[in-house]
């Protein structure tokens, strides 16, 4: 910047050949002395180092010389003022730049600093070159600081003894701006502070004195590669032009612009900067949340979080990753591994895999698969030394030795490295799995890790898995789940959104669409509500299966507001090494409560309740279902609710505290409830009255208690006379145990009404 050239202002004071009535022995000021035509200045044409001079005889305590043109002063101009003079008799002065600060209107400026600092002349003939700078603002190096002056009368003074003849050269005045623009525009460059930038050599101390030199101002990394060899941190904001190297285990903190832009332009690669600013993330403590800038990162591969981080094997601190789009790129990273081995099971250690053959081959965070095992079990951890494997839910039905296949998805995010993790969220990421990825693997142990506003798009095999206790308290919250298969039939479809094994999880208005299931959570206290999740397909009298799988008998959990759609609810105890009842709870702790439930298209068997009992003697002691809308559409299906008789029926004599109530019923030909209302008319007088239910009661359940009965029409004897009393019950009569017998003091006729459980719901 030069406003000479910018501007087109005239700076430089006009030579003295051109006169001196123009250079005033005063302030300079319009009306003041000159020296044309003084006895005590004259111009000289010639001298044997000037071309062309003024000579002056000093005879004031304060000799003075002001060009009396205005000189402009300009906010963020700063004017370097030069002076060549030399003593050529009489007593020596000292020299020094001087002027006249004047603000609009011709006012002297009180108070601003008016002089620069003086040199003592020493000897006669010799040159000597004086200078000040001028400006309007405090800058180190300013000699001059003139706020507020509009311009100002420039030249200098002749201080000291009397008596002394000097010379001076022409004065000149030049915009040296240029001088402060890094001062003016805040930048500290690392070069200036010993940086090399050859890549070889550490410049950690460069990067540190030139952030502790800012004082605020910004850290500017030059044109080079620099290699860092130790910890570095910005307590200044940095701008980075050249690219960094460093070990995996050496972190860059950035104070002032944490953020995943100022990582990549500081390491130049999308993954590795992910990776180091994670890093940063999790090991510093002034910064909650990572913000990726809204930036789409190509991933090569699976980002290992923990193995970034690399000095912390647990973290339980609230973290923030947020505001990006994680995409997978095609590679050969994304291949699942798979592993064939055997091993052998006891139901006495459930968690526990013992004898695996080749164990260390297998990778913590595999799906198993293999006979009598349930739906995503996963390896938690294991022990090839002892050969072990920790498995994330106990198997129902594999006592003994076996073949299993342990198959290990590739995660965009991996977080299984860490041994526990807690309070970790992500937040307004796009996981674009491209049909190769799948999203997320959770920390084998950690509480109240939370996903919210995420979209999953197309994850190859899983979205969100658990593969241990880090979803413990989990809350995955208003994300979109879209699978890779869309166009496939349900039958053919193998991906799952997400799973978990903890307690505590709660799943809020997501959108899940067309995966193989929503969800399988094998914990309590679960909290579903809010969700669409739609299963469905473009098959004609399509198969539809279960959605939301829950594998814990007592579940203590609520299903409230969702919208159901073209898939089910199934309530197993897959995850139970002794499946068979025994000294536990049965079946209970299920609300399902003010939700849309929807099917098209489907087979007259679909129901959207299923239970499927993996062992005998289980039964329901503890189910709501209520004030929910059921809709078939192209099709009618028989009941919404059914028991899966695959592996064992319920035990009927058992069941206890079940309501289906205030439900609504649209294309479904038995709308069960319970307690059932049933009318039974008797035309003809008798003793005994069977009161049928057909298949009314909920999952063919039987008649077993009769809560009330009333008259509708009176009822009467063979006499015709009113016959007050009331009949003794006989339930669960009939060779389905779906009736119940009326058994009246002598032959009645009548009509009432009868309120029939299929539960009992006193014990």
């Amino acid at each position: 910047m030069n406003v000479v050239i910018t501007q087109g202002l005239e700076l430089m004071p006009a030579p003295f050949a051109d006169g001196l009535d123009v250079w005033s022995s005063g302030d300079g000021t319009p009306g003041s002395d000159t020296y044309a035509g003084s006895g005590s200045g004259s111009y000289l044409p010639a001298d044997q180092d000037f071309a062309g001079c003024l000579e002056i005889l000093k005879t004031q305590a304060t000799q003075k010389l002001r060009y009396m043109a205005q000189t402009p002063i300009l906010p963020g101009v700063y004017l370097q003022v030069t002076a060549r003079v030399k003593a050529v008799g009489g007593a020596l002065p000292a020299v020094r730049i001087a002027g006249y600060a004047a603000r609009p209107g011709g006012a002297n400026l009180a108070g601003a600093v008016q002089t620069g600092p003086e040199t003592q002349l020493t000897s006669y003939g010799d040159v000597v070159e004086i200078r000040a700078i001028i400006g309007t603002g405090p800058r180190a190096g300013v000699d001059m600081v003139w706020t507020g002056a509009a311009y100002g009368h420039i030249g200098l003074d002749l201080t000291g003894a009397n008596g002394g003849v000097v010379r001076i050269d022409d004065l000149r005045i030049e915009d040296v701006t240029g001088y402060f623009l890094r001062d003016m525009f805040g930048v500290v460059d690392v070069r200036d502070y010993g940086a090399r930038g050859d890549g070889v050599t550490d410049d950690s101390a460069a990067f540190e004195a030139a952030d502790d030199a800012a004082g605020g101002r910004e850290v500017l990394v030059s044109a080079g590669t620099y290699f860092l060899g130790q910890n570095v941190t910005f307590e200044n904001q940095v701008r980075f032009e050249g690219r960094v190297t460093m070990d995996d285990q050496h972190m860059l903190i950035f104070q002032k612009n944490f953020d995943y832009a100022t990582y990549v332009d500081a390491f130049g690669d999308e993954e590795l900067a992910l990776r180091k600013a994670v890093q940063a993330l999790l090991n510093f403590s002034d910064h909650e949340s990572l913000d990726l800038n809204g930036r789409r990162i190509a991933l090569t591969g699976p980002v290992d979080v923990q193995a970034a981080v690399a000095n912390k094997a647990q973290f339980e601190v609230r973290r923030v990753i947020r505001n990006g789009q994680l995409e997978a790129m095609e590679s050969p990273a994304w291949a699942p591994d798979v592993v064939t081995s055997q091993a052998a099971y006891s139901i006495g250690d459930p968690l526990r895999l013992t004898g695996v053959v080749n164990a260390g081959a297998i990778a913590p965070g595999s799906l198993v698969e293999g006979n009598g095992v349930g739906r995503e079990v996963y390896v938690t951890s294991v022990n090839a030394a002892a050969q072990t494997i920790a498995l994330s839910a106990p198997l129902y039905d594999a006592q003994g030795t076996q073949v299993y296949t342990f198959t290990r998805f590739k995660y965009l995010l991996d977080l299984s490295g860490f041994s526990k993790l807690s309070q970790f969220e992500l937040a307004d990421i796009e996981f674009q799995c491209n049909g190769l990825a799948s999203g997320i693997l959770l920390p084998p142990d950690g509480i109240i890790n939370r996903i919210r506003d995420c979209t999953f798009q197309r994850c190859a095999d899983r979205g969100v898995t658990s593969h241990g206790r880090g979803c413990q308290g989990m809350m995955i919250d208003r994300c979109m789940f879209n699978s890779k298969e869309q166009a496939e039939p349900v039958q053919n479809r193998t991906s799952i959104a997400l799973n978990a094994n903890a307690n505590d999880v709660k799943l809020r208005d997501n959108v899940v669409a067309r995966w193989k299931a929503f969800a399988v959570l094998g914990g309590s206290g679960s909290v579903i509500t809010g969700n669409h999740w739609y299963g469905g397909d473009d098959e004609l009298l399509g198969i539809r299966r279960g959605g939301l799988i829950l594998t814990l008998s007592n579940c203590m959990t609520t299903i409230c507001g969702n919208y159901i759609d073209n898939n089910f609810i199934e309530w197993t105890n897959e995850h139970d090494a002794s499946p068979d009842f025994g000294n536990e709870f049965g079946f209970g702790g299920l609300t399902v409560t003010g939700n849309i439930c929807v099917v098209i298209d489907s087979e007259d068997w679909f129901n959207w309740i299923v239970v499927k009992p993996y062992g005998e003697g289980q039964f329901i002691a503890g189910l709501t279902v209520s004030h929910n809308v059921f809709r078939t559409l192209n099709t009618r299906i028989d009941r919404i609710e059914r028991v899966d008789t695959t592996f064992a029926d319920l035990d009927y004599t058992r069941m206890r505290n079940i309501t289906f109530e205030g439900n609504i019923f649209n294309g479904i030909d038995e709308e069960v409830r319970n307690p059932l209302s049933v009318v039974h008319a008797q035309s003809t007088e008798d003793d005994i009255w069977v009161v049928e239910t057909g298949t009314a009661l909920p999952f063919g359940g039987w008649a077993r208690v009769v809560e009330a009965l009333v008259p509708i029409q009176t009822v009467t004897n063979a006499a015709g006379q009113p016959v007050h009393a009331m009949p003794a019950v006989d339930p669960a009569f009939g060779p389905d145990n779906t009736q119940v017998r009326l058994i009246w003091p002598e032959p009645v006729k009548g009509e009432v009404r009868v309120k029939i459980r299929m539960d009992n719901p006193s014990i």
